[in-house]
């Protein structure tokens, strides 16, 4: 029999009337059920000015169950969580960090959650959640631009480059603004997804080209190959091998999800800059801090790591405090 278990008011009724009658704590717990020890803490706990009554003890006993139970996440910790919600991290990214860095477990349901209730109150935390809105992608926009000269296809692309087991293998694309006035050159790692980008003011190969080798040249070590669509932009892609010294090659037209890691970047990307945007009033200081957030939040298939993590070493320190 267990040493101590909850009284309900039917027991403590029972309690109080076998008191009554004169029976001992040990026979009382004998009657009802319980152990002793039980019959014992009742009496000592909840006793009132006018000795032991059922309903008095068991609104005592309720009284101090609601006064021991104490919030699993104090608000220092929401006030934490708050600021990584702002930093644009999802619900998922920040339950499954804190387990790993902080040991504290708490679910992304009840993280949003806790962003509907401040939207409902007023608050603004839910603008810092992703768009969930399905994205069309380009199906077939690629093929009618023409076949680009000596394009190397992705068939001839080491087998490696799929297995994600090193770093340096890249995809590439190029992001419209409104009205399709000016671009931006989106480099996504596939291994660490670590996302470079770079404004250009028109879309063509010889920018494309120049914006490439501004993001790659300083890690150049680091890049063995590039996979982008068949867009023209990229129609200097042996002059991009060439000066980076690594192979370039060109995914099957209508075949998006073959640069998968960088399509789904660009969607990130949209966050900050989005279709309705003009593209000319972006200024560096906006890319530079987009591909901050980006590559200072910590991605599930990582293991919660994040991009720079991945890609520069375990050392390199997530800013969450700048």
């Amino acid at each position: 029999m267990k040493h101590y278990s909850q009284l309900t008011l039917e027991k403590r009724y029972g309690i109080y009337s076998l008191l009554k009658t004169g029976l001992t704590q040990s026979k009382i717990a004998e009657v009802i059920g319980i152990h002793k020890s039980t019959v014992s803490r009742e009496l000592k706990r909840n006793r009132g000015g006018r000795d032991y009554r059922p309903k008095q003890a068991d609104a005592f006993a309720k009284d101090r169950r609601q006064t021991k139970v104490r919030p699993r996440i104090d608000g220092s910790t929401w006030v934490f969580i708050e600021r990584l919600i702002c930093k644009e991290w999802s619900p998922e990214q920040i339950s499954g960090w804190m387990k790993k860095n902080m040991k504290i477990s708490i679910s992304h349901e009840w993280i949003y959650q806790y962003v509907l209730k401040d939207k409902l109150a007023g608050g603004s935390l839910y603008l810092h959640l992703r768009c969930k809105k399905k994205r069309k992608k380009r199906y077939g926009s690629n093929e009618r631009r023409g076949i680009l000269k000596n394009r190397i296809g992705i068939d001839q692309r080491p087998a490696i480059v799929d297995t994600r087991s090193r770093v340096g293998d890249w995809e590439a694309d190029t992001i419209i603004g409104k009205a399709h006035k000016q671009a931006i050159v989106s480099l996504t790692e596939r291994k660490s997804g670590l996302a470079l980008i770079y404004k250009v003011d028109r879309r063509t190969k010889e920018n494309t080209e120049g914006a490439i080798k501004r993001l790659l040249s300083s890690i150049s070590k680091q890049v063995h190959t590039i996979t982008s669509d068949n867009g023209k932009e990229f129609g200097n892609h042996e002059k991009i091998a060439k000066g980076l010294k690594c192979n370039f090659y060109f995914a099957h037209p209508y075949s998006s999800w073959e640069r998968g890691t960088n399509e789904n970047t660009n969607g990130l990307i949209r966050q900050y800059f989005p279709k309705n945007r003009d593209f000319r009033t972006i200024t560096d200081k906006e890319l530079i801090h987009a591909m901050k957030r980006l590559n200072n939040r910590p991605r599930k298939r990582l293991g919660y790591k994040t991009p720079n993590q991945v890609f520069f070493g375990e050392s390199f320190n997530v800013a969450l405090t700048t």
